[in-house]
């Protein structure tokens, strides 16, 4: 993959850090579980899944490609034949190989995106499978999203911290999200921090807290007004 790429560190338990933003790529609790609570059911999902053929989900922060993996799980175990899209904006891709050792960690889905990985690997950035249409989009999202020329039923807010990565929470950016929502549209994230509530707010969303996962007692969800 070109351009710039995550500079990695490892935890002896083999959660990937970030050594940019000095930050986990999912919890060092339990990823699959965080993601499911904060993303799936975050969104509503696969519940609505069924509501818009094909459903976008669309996401801030590519890392693992952890929340693609659980996305496509649990459309395929709902047992739903529309194909759903997913487009993801990255500015600093993780190398393949390492995303490959941060999903082996979790045997339920490690190959749920061997197919996505192999085109990423070869230096692609879209594919089409019978249940997915997916892009990832390289470079800075206050720069690509706002030219994006797509709209997402579902969005999820995966950039590291609000405290060690700012501008992935930028309320410009975030009101990019809301102008790249689909109407009646939602969004998720594991923050409840005031200024991203308030910045979501103030660009549309109806905001609610909500209990988060683990020892993180609140996260945020939202629907498009």
């Amino acid at each position: 993959m070109k351009g710039q790429e995550a500079d990695l560190t490892w935890t002896p338990q083999g959660v990937p850090i970030s050594r940019r933003f000095e930050d986990p790529y999912f919890s060092m609790a339990d990823g699959l579980s965080e993601t499911r609570h904060v993303f799936l059911r975050g969104n509503g999902l696969p519940k609505r899944f069924a509501n818009a053929a094909p459903h976008h989900v669309a996401e801030l922060g590519f890392g693992t490609g952890l929340t693609l993996a659980v996305m496509r799980a649990a459309h395929r175990d709902a047992g739903l034949t529309p194909r759903f899209r997913f487009t993801s904006f990255e500015a600093f891709p993780m190398p393949v190989p390492a995303m490959r050792e941060a999903l082996a960690h979790f045997s339920e889905i490690a190959a749920e995106i061997d197919d996505v990985l192999d085109v990423l690997a070869s230096g692609g950035t879209r594919w089409s499978a019978p249940d997915l249409d997916f892009e990832l989009i390289r470079g800075d999202a206050r720069k690509t999203l706002p030219d994006w020329p797509g709209t997402a039923q579902s969005w999820c807010l995966d950039g590291f911290s609000p405290a060690k990565n700012p501008e992935l929470w930028d309320p410009a950016l975030l009101q990019a999200v809301a102008d790249h929502t689909a109407p009646g549209g939602r969004f998720a994230t594991y923050t409840a921090a005031g200024h991203v509530r308030r910045a979501l707010a103030a660009a549309g969303f109806e905001v609610s807290r909500v209990p988060g996962f683990g020892r993180k007692r609140h996260m945020s969800v939202g629907r498009l007004r």
